[in-house]
């Protein structure tokens, strides 16, 4: 339906990418595709956004460094849009919808639930723990004590799913991490795949990521069946029409 489906004239929009380090250029797949980034910024302007702001928290080195180094804070501002250092100001403790299974209050960027538009453009990557970084888990970047996340890590971030519920995922698939994450280092982990996965459906963009990776399907990914279980997306691909489009 285009962005416009999306983004209304004079709109406020939030752009969240993963930029969760400073030191890793794009060519290593670790932060998100800095044209597919100012892609959204662009086609959100021509939307009539009134501002488009991008941003993420790296939990390796500061913002202003993982912004240059991603190459994404010369391709965002070239396209209309703001980077914004998030402020630990601007951090709030809120509450968490009741269908939440575990969180019932954290400290979050009130922004992002306050803008006319979220829009979530994760990176496909490999990670250790969780065993992929998908769309849902790029919402960690939108909160604080993201350490304690990881004690129930699935079913939490399943409910970061159900507070900031974004309007739009946009899925970086263009060059993929397949082992070594979230930090990765390795040019020989990274498979070069030019795809884009976009859909209002977060956890079915998640769910359609998953076969990129020959370690593991949505089913394995306990956070994609905890976010399908609650009712927040599907991941039954039979139940979703997909166009494949080649440009």
């Amino acid at each position: 339906g285009g962005m416009s489906r999306f983004v209304e004239p004079g709109d406020e929009v939030i752009v969240k990418p993963n930029i969760c380090m400073a030191n890793r250029s794009p060519e290593y797949a670790v932060t998100t595709n800095p044209e597919v980034v100012a892609t959204v910024v662009r086609l959100a302007r021509e939307a009539g956004a009134s501002r488009v702001r991008v941003m993420d928290n790296p939990f390796s080195g500061t913002a202003e460094d993982a912004y240059v180094v991603s190459g994404i804070k010369e391709a965002v501002e070239e396209a209309g849009g703001e980077m914004e250092v998030m402020s630990s100001a601007e951090f709030t403790e809120v509450d968490f919808p009741e269908i939440c299974r575990d969180i019932r209050r954290w400290p979050v960027y009130k922004d992002a639930l306050e803008a006319d538009v979220l829009i979530n453009v994760p990176i496909a990557k490999h990670h250790s723990l969780a065993t992929l970084t998908l769309g849902a888990k790029n919402l960690m970047g939108l909160i604080e004590n993201r350490k304690s996340i990881h004690a129930n890590l699935h079913q939490r971030i399943a409910d970061l799913v159900a507070l900031f519920q974004p309007d739009l995922t946009v899925m970086d698939a263009v060059r993929v991490l397949m082992e070594g994450g979230p930090m990765g280092g390795d040019l020989e982990d990274v498979r070069q795949l030019d795809t884009v996965i976009a859909s209002p459906d977060l956890v079915a963009v998640d769910a359609y990521a998953t076969r990129f990776f020959p370690f593991a399907d949505a089913e394995q990914v306990a956070y994609i069946k905890f976010c399908a279980e609650m009712g927040l997306g599907t991941m039954d691909l039979d139940s979703v029409e997909l166009l494949e489009l080649e440009v």
